[in-house]
């Protein structure tokens, strides 16, 4: 463990859930005659495999505790995943750790690796809030920035990184990967790769610090978390992992049985299920291209401008104007996104607008913004 703060407590409070603040606007798009559109949030929407389900069916006779680690049957599918599909060779089934869905792992992974008020958490300045929130929780301090090694000789205990992006859709070259990765070992700090959208590059290809050409062929310091909530339409049984530094992992995994953060034993069975097949994947893949390549013109049309976006399963769009301006006009023709301040200062004037709706409703959200 890269630190033993002591002390440590969670914060006495926590920033208001964003999403309540868009009621008005969702009031607002609700009424549109046709109904409304909701980009807002990235919850799938698609079938989820049907293997997915037949093994949860076969697995729902579970009477016993299952394992906090993982049966070894999932460890070796998540090693696999990653050797297969990222080159992680150097992982082992032993270097690798289900979790309740991602989002529990990024907001106790500061706790989970026992930092504390003492401690700094480095962010992206546009990032998935949950990673500030984690902090927060653990007591720690947290600073906003696109290249860490723009603040100097600062020395933080972890580092997030997020590639492809969470909200810009950017996807980081690996040679920017690598720097960053070597940047932050050079301090000590622990690296937390957030590649829970790794699968959806659109025009870059997204690449993990698990792979030996970003980390030197050592998975020391790194962890990279992993989703089946987007690539599998798996959200609903909160399924992820984390994987790399086998010193770091077995930590988190005592840590874990301790406070009693076990997945299901029918959700790791389906998770083999889903880590051994490539195909859903590819299909869903397909379902998103043709829905990114129906809202992106819409957009364009009225005047968005889309930058980044390489890859994940949003636009980030702006027009120059307040990202908040931006809702409202949105929601008059129906449709509700993300602001942009969801994601930190400098998201102020963008808007994430989300590819995960049905085709019927992105149809409907393309004809009102070209109509």
């Amino acid at each position: 463990m890269r630190a033993k703060a002591q002390g440590v407590r969670p914060a006495s409070t926590l920033p208001d859930f964003p999403w309540d603040t868009l009621a008005g606007a969702k009031a607002t798009a609700t009424a549109h005659p046709g109904g409304i559109v909701d980009l807002s949030v990235g919850t799938p929407v698609d079938p989820t495999p049907e293997l997915a389900m037949t093994a949860l069916a076969n697995a729902a006779d579970s009477p016993g505790y299952p394992l906090t680690a993982g049966t070894p049957e999932l460890r070796d599918a998540m090693a696999g995943y990653l050797s297969r599909r990222w080159g992680a060779e150097q992982v082992a089934p032993a270097d690798t750790l289900p979790v309740i869905g991602t989002k529990e792992l990024v907001a106790w992974l500061p706790t989970l690796l026992g930092l504390g008020s003492s401690d700094l958490v480095v962010i992206p300045s546009m990032a998935y809030p949950t990673y500030a929130v984690g902090a927060a929780i653990a007591g720690c301090q947290v600073v906003a920035a696109d290249d860490p090694a723009a603040l100097g000789d600062i020395r933080p205990a972890l580092v997030w990184l997020n590639s492809p992006s969470n909200p810009t859709g950017e996807v980081l070259a690996p040679d920017v990967l690598a720097e960053r990765v070597r940047w932050a070992r050079e301090r000590g700090a622990v690296v937390a790769s957030d590649e829970c959208y790794a699968e959806f590059g659109w025009e870059a290809d997204p690449v993990s610090v698990l792979h030996p050409k970003i980390n030197d062929g050592s998975t020391a310091g790194l962890l990279a978390v992993h989703s089946l909530s987007k690539r599998s339409n798996l959200a609903g049984y909160r399924a992820g992992f984390v994987a790399g530094d086998p010193e770091l992992i077995g930590e988190l995994l005592a840590v874990r049985k301790h406070a009693g953060m076990i997945v299901p034993r029918p959700v790791q069975d389906a998770m083999i299920a889903l880590l051994g097949d490539h195909s859903h994947v590819e299909q869903q893949r397909s379902r998103y291209l043709a829905r990114r390549a129906r809202l992106r013109p819409a957009l364009e049309a009225r005047g968005f401008t889309i930058e980044h976006s390489e890859g994940s399963l949003y636009l980030w769009a702006t027009r120059g104007e307040a990202g908040r301006s931006s809702v409202d006009f949105l929601a008059g023709l129906g449709i509700l996104v993300a602001p942009g301040d969801f994601y930190g200062a400098a998201a102020g004037q963008f808007v994430r607008v989300a590819l995960t709706a049905t085709d019927e409703r992105v149809d409907a959200a393309a004809e009102r913004l070209v109509g």
